[in-house]
């Protein structure tokens, strides 16, 4: 089946935003099975958009239409639609009362421009959207089936998981018990991973398990397809290549599925009863900020330290020996968070100290990343080298960071090699 993305709007058109509701769309489809064939971008113009229509609706089986669905003047998408469609614009009447229902939820008066959102082409078929005012609608222009999306991101990624995926599965014939499998890394970038797992989709004899990759620095997520004739039969068949990915890749498998590296360390410190104390140079407070947020944390963070000179650093945990720290090292890592420890009562602490490049318009510009974790029992560190730009770097530390604490509290070693650090 092919299908086809029209993004709408001035906005993205002039690069004004970035268009990640397309990326969107493209990974949720490839989840599935299901492929992009053209994807085209137009703006807030009533020619331009009708040309769009017309040529897709020629051309493609399925057409996504993201944006346009809004109450103001330059949303247009269901007055070209029903153009391009023949026919007229209609009120439905069950999305004005569902619109009216939803502000009297909030204590607010619907905007009379908001009726507009409930006229639609005469005879399209309502796509719900639960959590916003902007209804979806499918009508079919020329030889394709045409899906309205709204441009809200929260908005379009519910319609298109609850609304428009089963429908393409559906019109595509495509099976429709299709299961997909993640497994998110720190550690190994994408061309090393797919060196790792050579051959691993002919584990399954027919076929039915594909291979990806997504790559969003500083973490890879590796992707298992599973098609089959129910989910009996889709478990079997990814049993063997889900165990043999674990194998190959080994400790840098972080998390799987939903979970996320903070998740994992917050769930290992609750089930110790234990709590962590923070310290952080150059990360901006990230390391803290990926945990504190989580259910659970105000029973695990004591405390979090965020400076950008070592002695301030000192200062902060309470360092008052009579030499002082002046170099960043993995022995000054763990001085920094034994004192961090101390001061707070915490079970555990981390401390990511990161020694910076100077000349921060060089091409090389990087730091060298000392971290270490103390516990009751014992102190482990590690130093790394990363090269790559202010931000790549303070991103580098603080997964660093967040992983090398996962690794410790999972009896994993810390200073296993990573792809992103230099020599």
């Amino acid at each position: 089946m092919r299908i086809e993305v029209i993004c709408t709007g001035d906005e993205v058109l002039t690069g004004k935003i970035v268009n990640t509701n397309f990326s969107y769309i493209t990974q949720k489809l490839e989840d599935v099975g299901l492929s992009v064939a053209w994807e085209t971008t137009v703006g807030d113009d009533r020619e331009s958009l009708l040309l769009a229509f017309q040529l897709a609706g020629q051309r493609a089986d399925a057409v996504i239409v993201n944006g346009g669905l809004g109450p103001t003047v330059d949303d247009l998408s269901q007055e070209i639609a029903a153009k391009a469609a023949g026919v007229e614009l209609v009120l439905d009447e069950g999305w004005l009362e569902q619109m009216e229902a939803f502000f009297r939820r909030r204590n607010r008066i619907m905007p009379p421009n908001n009726r507009k959102q409930a006229m639609l082409p005469e005879g399209a078929e309502v796509l719900d959207n639960p959590v916003g005012t902007a209804c979806g609608f499918a009508v079919d222009i020329g030889r394709a089936r045409f899906y309205f999306t709204p441009g809200v991101p929260r908005e379009l990624r519910r319609m298109l998981e609850e609304q428009i995926v089963p429908r393409l599965l559906a019109k595509s014939g495509l099976q429709a018990t299709i299961y997909l499998k993640r497994f998110h890394s720190y550690g190994i970038g994408e061309s090393h991973a797919d060196a790792l797992l050579t051959g691993i989709e002919e584990i399954d004899p027919d076929g039915a398990v594909k291979l990806g990759f997504r790559a969003h620095y500083p973490q890879l997520e590796t992707k298992l397809t599973v098609r089959g004739k129910d989910m009996e039969d889709v478990r079997r068949r990814l049993e063997p290549v889900e165990r043999e990915v674990r194998k190959r890749f080994g400790n840098f498998i972080l998390a799987e599925d939903d979970q996320t590296l903070e998740r994992v360390v917050l769930d290992e410190l609750q089930q110790r009863r234990a709590s962590l104390a923070l310290v952080e140079m150059f990360t901006s407070g990230q390391i803290a900020a990926r945990l504190v947020h989580l259910s659970g944390a105000e029973k695990v963070i004591r405390r979090g330290v965020v400076a950008l000179d070592i002695a301030e650093v000192c200062a902060a945990v309470g360092w008052n020996q009579a030499e002082p720290i002046t170099r960043i090292d993995r022995e000054a890592a763990e001085a920094v968070a034994l004192a961090a420890r101390a001061a707070t009562g915490a079970t555990h602490a981390l401390a990511v100290l990161i020694d910076l490049d100077e000349g921060t318009d060089r091409i090389d510009f990087g730091a060298s990343v000392c971290l270490a974790i103390v516990s009751g029992h014992d102190a482990v560190s590690r130093r790394s080298r990363i090269v790559g730009g202010r931000d790549w770097v303070r991103l580098g530390a603080v997964e660093l960071g967040l992983d090398c604490l996962r690794r410790y509290l999972q009896d994993l070693p810390v200073d296993e090699r990573i792809d992103f650090e230099k020599v």
